[in-house]
């Protein structure tokens, strides 16, 4: 299996609304993911007898590791330094789902205050093409199947303790501002 090779995210350090702490601690869970992706794979290409109660727990892991690297990279990559504007394709994709871009942010703002840990994610369905918000608890446990992401926000505390406490809201605030729009419009199908 080829080896993951974490991606190189420092470019995001001095966003406004995150502080280089907080990144700098995200990208190091990030990479942790990407190693251990790499360990369970080496363990399945290794020696584990195949069908072993180990292989078998090696393989349910394998799931929640890459399915934790690949969230982070689209995380990451949604989200700039510099304020992009949201595009025309990306205005009328979420007014015909949502009616407007104020009941889109409604929506997004309502999924991202779920109690718990996980992910929000806008996904569209490559066969509606239609757009909705998702809520991903665990990593490898509730993903709906022949969807693209369109945005991603990590609603783990590591995500935003450090600079926000309890305080969600003003987290989800930070990361509006920091949406790299261009990003976005090129994962619409």
């Amino acid at each position: 299996m080829t080896k993951y090779t974490p991606k190189d995210y420092t470019h995001l350090l001095s966003m406004k609304g995150f502080s280089d702490t907080m990144l700098s601690n995200h990208f190091t869970l990030y990479e942790g993911y990407v190693k251990n992706s790499n360990l369970l794979w080496d363990k399945l290409d290794g020696d584990l007898e195949s069908g072993s109660p180990e292989y078998y727990e090696v393989k349910r892991r394998l799931s929640w590791e890459i399915d934790g690297m690949r969230m982070h990279e689209l995380y990451f990559e949604n989200l700039c330094k510099d304020k992009k504007e949201i595009g025309e394709k990306t205005k009328v994709l979420l007014e015909k789902n949502f009616s407007n871009l104020e009941n889109w942010q409604k929506s997004f703002n309502t999924n991202c205050l779920i109690r718990g840990i996980g992910w929000v994610m806008l996904l569209q369905d490559n066969q509606t093409r239609e757009v909705f918000h998702a809520w991903i608890g665990e990593h490898n446990q509730g993903h709906i199947l022949d969807c693209t992401p369109l945005l991603v926000m990590d609603m783990w505390e590591h995500a935003y303790m450090t600079d926000y406490g309890i305080k969600k809201a003003d987290y989800i605030n930070a990361f509006i501002e920091n949406i790299n729009w261009e990003v976005f419009e090129g994962r619409i199908k």
